[in-house]
């Protein structure tokens, strides 16, 4: 099995941010909310403790959100981003079978993220990169970001999108923060949304074909919503094809807790090639693990669209051996 979307908080990511946050260059409020993270985030020794309960499951790596252009300022980033990507690569060379990672990259300098790109997949070896659904509060279809995902179609690697919403951010006006954490349980899945739908609404799956997008929670509310969505009175943009055809082509993970039911909303949407084993260790427990894999295998699906699920989407995508 091959979980497609875990979370790291690297220990020299996390050093090189409290000195920067000593210095002022970094919120200290943020870096002391990091720093009481769960330590499997930090401990790559614990993690892989933790893992020893899933010994046919391999991971792939992500860094531990905030983006990193939300709290570093250019050249900062530039930095923060390779000592993130430096520790994963030493991590996944360590342990090769039984870790994979993903890039940070530096949103807030394009020329300096094309250019870590590159380093990270041909020196480090990672197998794409991460950004979040939203880049200091502007829109993946903004122009500025085209050459990032011109480069990662000729790579031929995916995106991992991870959703953004602050929870220091009020839902309602007046009001202080997002109450009950409402911002991360139920906003999260409609950036996801609404960055899937501003990167097919413009084109930009018709412009790059081979362009895969990794998705968490399963794809947010697409899936569920794909009526309303294909049949709205509204027009979508100078699309060649259908919306529904570019929402399909992205890949959504099944970090949704156990839910059978949303797993196969998913599946009658995008299908099992497009679904991968997600679980967003080690954000939850591993019993909650333990119901993302007891729901996929619950899902009424072939035996064989169930192995494309756990292991072998990932393979293709990621291009790894079989």
């Amino acid at each position: 099995m091959i979980d497609i979307f875990t979370h790291i908080l690297p220990a020299t990511y996390l050093k090189a941010l409290e000195k920067l946050a000593v210095n002022g260059k970094v919120s200290s409020t943020q870096v002391e909310n990091l720093r009481r993270t769960n330590p499997v985030l930090i401990d790559v020794n614990l993690r892989l403790k933790m893992m020893d309960e899933f010994p046919d499951m391999v991971q792939v790596l992500t860094l531990l959100g905030p983006p990193i252009e939300a709290i570093a300022k250019t050249e900062e980033a530039v930095d923060l981003a390779k000592i993130a990507n430096d520790e994963m690569a030493e991590w996944v060379a360590k342990y090769p079978d039984r870790l994979f990672a993903a890039a940070a990259l530096p949103m807030n300098d394009m020329e300096a993220a094309l250019n870590e790109v590159d380093r990270a997949i041909n020196d480090l070896k990672l197998k794409g990169v991460q950004i979040f659904s939203s880049i200091n509060n502007k829109p993946l279809d903004s122009p500025e970001f085209l050459p990032l995902y011109q480069k990662m179609a000729q790579y031929d690697l995916p995106i991992w999108i991870h959703p953004l919403k602050d929870i220091t951010e009020p839902d309602y006006p007046g009001e202080q923060g997002s109450r009950y954490a409402l911002a991360a349980i139920i906003g999260w899945p409609h950036a996801t949304s609404m960055a899937m739908m501003r990167l097919a609404c413009s084109g930009i799956l018709e412009k790059f074909p081979t362009l895969k997008f990794i998705t968490h929670h399963d794809g947010g509310t697409v899936p569920y919503l794909a009526g309303r969505i294909k049949n709205s009175p509204f027009k979508y943009g100078n699309l060649k094809r259908p919306i529904t055809a570019s929402l399909r082509l992205f890949y959504n993970d099944t970090a949704v807790q156990g839910n059978v039911p949303n797993l196969m909303c998913a599946y009658a949407f995008c299908g099992a090639d497009h679904m991968l084993l997600g679980t967003d260790f080690p954000m939850v427990t591993p019993d909650l693990v333990k119901e993302t894999i007891r729901s996929i295998n619950e899902m009424t699906i072939t035996g064989s669209e169930k192995r494309k699920i756990f292991e072998e989407n990932a393979r293709r995508i990621l291009k790894l051996p079989v």
